[in-house]
C-alpha cells in the first residue's frame, strides 16, 4: 500500500511539473512552449492576430538587430498588436495602463532550442497599475491565452 501511495505522489508531481513547464507565469510573464520554429510560430501568431481583427503595429526581429552590430542572438521576435476595443476599457480602469499597451507577444528560442511564446498577463499589469478589479482583465486574458495556444497548436 505504501509503495502505491509513493508512486501516486510521484505521478502527481510529474504531472504538475509538466503543466508548469508548458505554461508558466513568473513576474507576470506567461510562457507557452511551441513545437514550431520561431519564425513559424511568429508567422502563425501574426496571422491569428490579423484574422481576429486586431491591428499589427510592428514586428521586431531582435536577432536581426543584433546582427547589425555584429552580435549573435538566438531567434527572438516581438509582435506589437491590439485594438481600442480591448485596450480602452482597460485604460478606463486606470489610464497608466497605456504605458503597457498595445499588447506585445515575444517568440524566442532558448539555449536548448526550445521555442516559446510569452506575453504579459493582463492581471499582472492590472496589479501593477492598481486596477486589479478591472472587468476588462478576464477578456484580455482569454484573448491572449487563446492566441498563444492557437499559435502553438499542431
Amino acid at each position: 500500500m505504501k509503495a502505491v501511495h509513493v508512486l501516486g505522489l510521484a505521478l502527481l508531481g510529474l504531472a504538475l511539473f509538466l503543466v508548469i513547464s508548458s505554461v508558466q507565469a513568473a513576474d507576470g510573464l506567461v510562457t507557452v512552449k511551441s513545437p514550431h520554429s520561431t519564425k513559424e510560430t511568429m508567422n502563425r501568431l501574426e496571422e491569428l492576430v490579423k484574422q481576429r481583427g486586431l491591428t499589427v503595429f510592428n514586428r521586431i526581429d531582435h536577432a536581426a538587430g543584433a546582427a547589425k552590430i555584429d552580435k549573435t542572438l538566438r531567434p527572438t521576435e516581438v509582435l506589437i498588436f491590439g485594438n481600442p476595443q480591448g485596450g480602452t476599457p482597460f485604460m478606463e480602469c486606470e489610464q497608466t495602463v497605456g504605458i503597457d499597451l498595445p499588447l506585445k507577444a515575444l517568440v524566442w528560442e532558448d539555449s536548448s532550442s526550445q521555442v516559446w511564446v510569452g506575453y504579459n498577463d493582463p492581471a499582472y499589469l492590472a496589479q501593477r497599475h492598481g486596477a486589479g478589479q478591472c472587468p476588462a482583465i478576464e477578456s484580455l486574458r482569454k484573448a491572449l491565452g487563446g492566441l498563444a495556444e492557437a499559435a502553438v497548436a499542431r
